[in-house]
């Protein structure tokens, strides 16, 4: 072959590479572009399902005032439990005396307590300790949980010092924060439904938590008596409610969500006996197992669900709570990836795993305002091992985020606008306040001010989340009446909250009186 048709060839073939290279560029550039395509469907389509608009969210308020009455009205009547507190006396501010609590809601609990002074000296001293149940005795016998606990309070109790001290014929009570399912019978008995968060010990299920607590009490030769039964969201109300008398509502947003609030006692149709003197009782709703065909859901949220521990309940706690903002944040980038090959060909292995992104991620990631979305590319990094990653592609993952957090708030804030819909602290008009009952109580208690405590971690720290939710609450029930509707963080209420809840059903005052 002469020089000539070497030098063709050589020409010939790198023609064709060329073309080949140019080819391989558009094919990939055509590829990237469909790709970016299909993943700006992907969240428009989510941003399109969580959608919060003012309609949707007062149907949702609607139709939480119907589940409430539906709820007060039988067991069962409703997907909200409107759990019955025997709570009928909250504190005052005159409580005195030295009061213990015991705070159980999860693989830690907490003992305290708290010396009260009355009106002018109000809590004049606080201790508390916090211990961890190793994991053994949350799997061994009922006896074993109950005795680890009391030992650690005779601990506790034999710590008293200077500064805390019972009043003349005062005996220690103690309130008992339970966080877990039971069926209350009074203000200081309650059998336990289940276990949940780890536990699991058969032998408690149906037994009476209290007279559990007071036998190993009594086997540690402790001198207590148990004068409240109440759940963490209870707490959180009475510890509101010692510090401002206009406390009518708690909601807790962490981890989990739940809502309480003061009803009076003949809007209880399911109440049975003489209604309380103070006219009123304090309504644990669970409303983390609210429901409602206006909920914004969306195919993420089922398949959360139907993977979850529970599927098909506590739907309304899958969409606002800190436990599974995160994860579904995570799914809809999962989705992105495999559909959308957004993070190159191949799904990373770390976004096939359920809960590996926090809240908290979501809420450091939503707070960036780097010009380069630092953080975005931290959480990348640290989280999901995806090591580059374009300023497109972040934007995109900070969108996401904003589109779960807002909807989270959102339907948060309507549950709570509900509850003041169906208390008639809404300021709207007499038509709006869910039943006949409340009418005479709305004419005159729509213009007072109402205070909502908040605690949880998801409420404290995630400030965009917290900005969404007022917003919320503001648009639906107007400027004018928002003026006269405060959310207040009342950090670590339920633990405070126990004490003075022990002081104001003391058998202690009984007697006094």
């Amino acid at each position: 072959m002469g020089k000539a048709a070497v030098t063709i060839t050589i020409a010939c073939a790198a023609a064709t590479c060329a073309a080949v290279a140019a080819a391989f560029f558009v094919n990939r550039r055509l590829r990237q572009r469909t790709s970016w395509k299909r993943a700006q469907c992907i969240v428009d389509e989510f941003r399109g399902g969580c959608s919060t608009p003012l309609s949707r969210l007062r149907q949702i308020v609607d139709n939480m005032v119907v589940e409430m009455h539906a709820g007060l009205a039988i067991d069962g009547g409703s997907k909200l439990k409107m759990v019955l507190s025997y709570v009928d006396n909250l504190p005052t501010g005159n409580e005195e005396g030295l009061f213990y609590a015991l705070d159980l809601g999860g693989t830690n609990f907490r003992v305290l307590r708290v010396q009260m002074g009355g009106k002018e000296k109000r809590i004049m001293n606080q201790e508390y300790k916090e211990v961890s149940i190793p994991p053994k005795v949350m799997v061994g016998s009922n006896e074993d949980l109950f005795d680890f606990i009391a030992t650690e309070l005779a601990s506790f109790v034999a710590s008293e010092g200077e500064g805390f001290f019972l009043l003349p014929g005062q005996q220690r009570e103690l309130g008992f924060t339970f966080s877990f399912p039971v069926k209350q019978t009074s203000i200081n008995s309650g059998t336990l439904m289940k276990w949940t968060k780890g536990f699991a010990i058969a032998e408690t299920v149906g037994k009476d938590v209290v007279e559990e607590l007071q036998g190993a009490m009594h086997r540690s030769n402790v001198d207590m008596r148990v004068a409240a039964l109440v759940n963490d969201t209870v707490g959180t109300l009475a510890g509101g409610r010692y510090e401002d008398d206009d406390v009518m509502v708690a909601v807790i947003l962490g981890t989990g969500s739940n809502a309480c609030y003061v009803e009076r006692a003949d809007a209880i149709p399911k109440w049975r006996g003489p209604l309380p003197a103070s006219g009123s009782m304090v309504i644990n709703m669970e409303w983390g197992s609210f429901t409602s065909a206006h909920l914004p859901k969306t195919e993420v949220d089922d398949a959360l669900d139907a993977d979850s521990v529970n599927p098909c309940d506590q739907i309304f706690e899958k969409m606002i709570s800190g436990m599974y903002l995160g994860d579904i944040v995570r799914r809809v980038l999962w989705k992105l990836a495999a559909e959308a090959a957004f993070f190159g060909g191949k799904v990373p292995s770390r976004l096939e795993v359920p809960f590996i992104l926090r809240t908290p991620d979501v809420s450091a990631i939503h707070a960036d305002q780097s010009p380069d979305l630092k953080e975005v590319i931290r959480v990348l990094r640290v989280v999901f091992g995806i090591q580059s990653s374009t300023l497109q592609m972040r934007k995109v993952i900070m969108d996401v985020c904003d589109i779960v957090a807002e909807r989270g708030a959102r339907l948060a804030g309507a549950g709570i606008v509900g509850i003041l819909k169906k208390i008639g602290r809404d300021g709207g008009s007499l038509a709006n306040n869910g039943g006949l009952e409340n009418h005479s109580y709305a004419a005159t208690e729509e213009r007072k001010k109402t205070v909502v405590a908040m605690d949880g971690g998801l409420y404290e720290h995630y400030p965009k989340f917290r900005e969404y939710l007022k917003q919320s609450v503001v648009e639906l029930i107007g400027k004018e009446a928002a003026e006269h509707i405060e959310l207040r963080l009342s950090k670590d209420g339920s633990g405070i909250g126990a004490t003075l809840l022990a002081a104001s059903h003391s058998s202690f005052v009984a007697e006094q009186e």
